[in-house]
């Protein structure tokens, strides 16, 4: 049974920065990407950055390009979402999702497992 734990959110002041990891078990994951999205109250999931755990290939949404970095830690079987320089906008809950094959696919129904989320608040 495959289970994705996020962890690593909380409060922090724009400019500041936040280290989510998602801990993946259950599965050999070397043939999947990884995904990190974020969602805010009546809106749609969105994509932010996903990673192919085998090639290392990374994808990023345009809003957080230069800010955000996705990257896997064989070690420990975890993807860490390194997110600096935070504005307002980043508040949201941020998902872990995982999809065989190494296709770095923006679209949510895509995934096949997701985390349970962890709120990231950036206010002053």
């Amino acid at each position: 049974q495959v289970q994705l734990v996020e962890s690593g959110g909380g409060l922090v002041q724009p400019g500041g920065s936040l280290r989510l990891s998602c801990a993946a078990s259950g599965r050999t994951f070397s043939r999947y990407a990884m995904a990190w999205f974020r969602q805010t109250p009546g809106k749609e999931r969105e994509f932010v950055a996903a990673i192919s755990w085998s090639g290392g290939s990374t994808s990023y949404a345009d809003s957080v390009k230069g800010r955000f970095a996705i990257s896997t830690d064989y070690a420990t079987n975890t993807v860490v979402l390194q997110m600096n320089s935070l504005k307002a906008e980043d508040t949201a809950v941020y998902y872990c999702a995982a999809r065989p094959g190494p296709s770095l696919i923006r679209q949510p129904s895509f995934y096949d497992y997701w985390g349970q989320g962890t709120q990231v608040t950036v206010s002053s």
